[in-house]
């Protein structure tokens, strides 16, 4: 992320200064995001997710996705292509990036059906986002850091930056909720699948090719994300403990154990790292 411009400046440049940089276009994407959720849930809360303004805040949340992600994408493009960097040659390797997965499915909700429980996975990250960015780079452009040299210092002394309270303030939420956001991320994913598998079996136009690309979306995010991989464990084994009930059939039983072997090999199966040979260099964070 790009440090914020120089405190000499005037205030009016040293914002203009800060729109003209990609990064800021990526903030007002978050941003975006983030108020057309909120505008959208209104709408549903009041039953009327079907209206001009819910559809309209529906959609232009995940061109602001797709917009984000797709500047992450290009930004490390063009750095790649800076630095005269091979390109990883494979699709697959590719594939491996999570802004790339994240940019691909912003794109499929855009043009799919309404899915609600499809934007919250986004949202969370965008809160992250533009809290890391505000704290980073708005607050100190607005207010830039004081330095204060402390009493009976010698002359050369290195001053003290004062940091914001507000700043310091938003650094202690994302510590704080970071790791319990993505977990609660990891869960969304996973009820977004069973959302999308309730569509299918009851033949919703569309749901059986929705079904299939999250479904290869999921999948990497499981190869990739600690906390995926954590709340998939979590509700095996919430699972087992239900399906252990001795008041069950043993044919429930089975049927339960025939169903995680075959989710098994499956994830085998499909197990990315199996053809790019091991985990990329290239795979970012998504952002």
């Amino acid at each position: 992320m790009a440090p914020p411009p120089p405190a000499s400046m005037p205030l009016a440049q040293r914002l203009m200064h800060l729109a003209q940089t990609l990064q800021f276009g990526w903030f007002v994407g978050h941003l975006t995001l983030i108020l057309c959720t909120i505008r959208y849930g209104l709408s549903y809360i009041t039953l009327n997710y079907y209206s001009n303004w819910a559809k309209l805040s529906y959609r232009t949340a995940f061109v602001a996705a797709a917009a984000t992600y797709g500047i992450v994408v290009f930004k490390a493009f063009r750095a790649r292509a800076r630095a005269n960097a091979r390109q990883q040659g494979s699709s697959i390797a590719l594939a491996g990036d999570e802004n790339v997965q994240y940019l691909v499915m912003a794109l499929v909700w855009l043009f799919s059906r309404q899915v609600p429980l499809a934007l919250l996975p986004f949202t969370v990250y965008s809160i992250f986002h533009v809290a890391t960015y505000t704290r980073a780079n708005l607050l100190p452009t607005i207010t830039p850091p004081q330095q204060t040299t402390p009493t009976g210092a010698s002359p050369g002394a290195r001053p003290i930056i004062k940091s914001s309270p507000l700043g310091d303030s938003i650094g202690r939420f994302v510590k704080e909720y970071y790791d319990v956001s993505m977990t609660v991320v990891a869960d969304l994913e996973i009820f977004l699948w069973f959302r999308i598998l309730l569509s299918a079996v009851t033949f919703t136009k569309g749901s059986w090719i929705l079904l299939l690309v999250y479904t290869v979306f999921f999948r990497a995010r499981y190869s990739q994300s600690s906390f995926v991989q954590g709340a998939i464990s979590d509700s095996t084994g919430r699972g087992d403990a239900i399906f252990a009930n001795q008041s069950l059939p043993p044919i429930v039983k089975q049927g339960w154990q025939t169903f995680k072997g075959i989710v098994r090999k499956a994830a085998d199966a499909t197990d990315i790292n199996r053809y790019v040979g091991g985990q990329q260099p290239g795979m970012k964070k998504a952002q």
